[in-house]
């Protein structure tokens, strides 16, 4: 009894130490590459024309390469909720370099899908080491991707949530809890051990509350859930349509990535591509015209469903936060909470993921606007439907049962 109960604390030591500073440091090597490849990007403008060019190598690499995970984000999901096999390793460096190619040549594209996707992969690497890691197959899969997502966004208690809330098992048994809360604790002190930082925004000035403030919000969440809806659906439709359109992976991503580029030059849009870091910084602090949020829905859905690699969480950011600033022009609260409230509440819905989004508010943002946050994320959630960016997600969202 004694013997099972060491080898249990040295496996949960082990894997615990292993995926969480694993995880952390590649975090912190793949935001380097990314802002490298981002700094690289704005200081040659002209570097856009290269985007069919980075396309067709992104679809080459996992035309050859990607066979058996293909699914990506989804094929976590899938293997958190029923567990088959271990994901292979490869996943990781196919998804990190496609993404740093991406935002090299000026795809719109996030990084959330990146870092949780070899958050997961690295942790499932654990079971070669240990013949019962199988066992606990969903928990080390959920440590991987919590570990991702605080090494990457700095929130590690959003992370902890996320990684239950994405594949909708919200229940918090203590022997998934403690694992998954330290991996995520361990992974945002490891990116920062290698010197690395997470984007801060400018302070949220809080309103008075009132019956007034609090039916501006929900007004508003509702339309942040409406948006989370609309990029949902558009990348649905979107990817399955090109795909039918143009089968073969390469060609297809090649002239996206010439139409994206294309227009991009004509219209001088380049500060709808990559993250769009410096876009949102401005939403806390300026109203943003109403077009900003609806142009970078379009180059993201499109970026993403030709075939372009990253994640959707930046992006939703963008949307959300600027759409939160344009809110400003209209209704009579803060700019900076409006921002803030989109920031959070267009992600909460399109990923289904309310309490980690919340709890995000406060990591991000402070901890007095915690109900204002719970508010507006489960508001957006509810509106935003059965939609999801993650397929695999989409059967067990049950978020509401209508009485006949």
């Amino acid at each position: 009894m004694k013997q099972a109960i060491y080898r249990s604390f040295l496996f949960w030591s082990l894997s615990i130490l292993f995926i969480g500073v694993l995880v952390g440091s590649f975090s912190a090597l793949f935001l380097v590459a990314l802002e490298l490849a981002t700094t690289a990007r704005m200081a040659n403008d002209h570097w856009i024309v290269l985007l069919p060019l980075g396309g067709a190598i992104i679809g080459i690499g996992y035309h050859y390469l990607a066979k058996g995970v293909e699914q990506e984000s989804n094929l976590l999901i899938s293997e958190m909720i029923e567990p088959k096999k271990r994901i292979h390793w490869k996943l990781a460096p196919l998804v990190i370099v496609g993404t740093i190619i991406t935002h090299l040549f000026g795809g719109s594209a996030g990084r959330e899908g990146t870092a949780v996707q070899m958050g997961g992969t690295i942790a499932d690497q654990f079971e070669l080491l240990f013949k019962r890691a199988n066992l606990n197959h969903k928990i080390l899969l959920r440590m991987g991707v919590a570990a991702g997502f605080a090494g990457v966004f700095g929130t590690p208690l959003a992370a902890l949530l996320f990684a239950f809330e994405l594949d909708r098992k919200i229940k918090l048994d203590v022997q998934g809890f403690v694992p998954i809360i330290l991996a995520s604790f361990l992974a945002n002190f490891a990116c920062q051990f290698w010197g690395v930082g997470h984007t801060s925004y400018a302070a949220v000035q809080l309103p008075d509350v009132s019956f007034q403030s609090i039916g501006y919000v929900v007004i508003a969440a509702i339309v942040f859930g409406i948006t989370a809806m609309v990029f949902s659906l558009s990348k649905k439709y979107l990817t399955t349509g090109f795909k039918q359109l143009i089968p073969n992976d390469i060609l297809r991503i090649s002239l996206g990535g010439a139409v994206i580029a294309m227009v991009a030059l004509m219209f001088n849009f380049q500060s709808y591509l990559g993250l769009g870091i410096p876009v949102i910084e401005e939403a806390f602090i300026t109203e943003s015209g109403l077009e900003v949020f609806a142009l970078k829905i379009l180059f993201t859905v499109f970026t993403l469903s030709v075939g372009f690699k990253g994640g959707e969480a930046t992006p939703l950011f963008f949307i959300g936060a600027t759409l939160g600033s344009a809110f400003a022009l209209f209704i009579p609260l803060p700019v900076s909470f409006l921002a803030g409230l989109g920031f959070i509440a267009v992600f909460a819905g399109a990923t289904n993921t309310p309490l980690a989004c919340a709890v995000m508010g406060m990591e991000m943002f402070g901890p007095m606007g915690g109900l204002w946050y719970l508010l507006v994320c489960v508001i957006a959630f509810y509106t935003s439907g059965k939609t999801t960016v993650y397929s695999a997600q989409q059967v067990h969202l049950f978020k509401y049962k209508l009485r006949s």
